[in-house]
């Protein structure tokens, strides 16, 4: 793995809920991934899981820069049309 970043990278896994299960969530992805890549990360993985009742939500995995907040990323995803609420669930360094 190639360290595009001047500093060290974190591993960061967020749980995104969308708002109702008709949701796009190939819609809510793309959007998420544009944010990640202009924001100075790097996308990785992204799964869909099932909740309940149809609803499911959008593991997003992706590489983000230690020296830069994560609070500034997670507050432009959130602000995503049909987005109810995000999670950090895992993060960790990774080069």
């Amino acid at each position: 793995m190639t360290n595009e970043f001047s500093g060290g990278i974190a591993g960061v896994k967020i749980k995104i809920m969308p708002d109702s299960p008709e949701a796009n969530l190939i819609e809510i992805e793309n959007k998420v991934k544009e944010i990640v890549k202009l924001e100075g990360g790097i996308n990785n993985e992204y799964s869909v899981e099932p909740i309940a009742f149809g609803l499911k939500s959008i593991t997003a995995f992706f590489q983000w820069p230690e020296e830069k907040p994560l609070e500034t990323i997670e507050e432009k995803i959130k602000s995503v049309e049909n987005i109810r609420s995000t999670q950090v669930i895992d993060i960790r360094k990774i080069a």
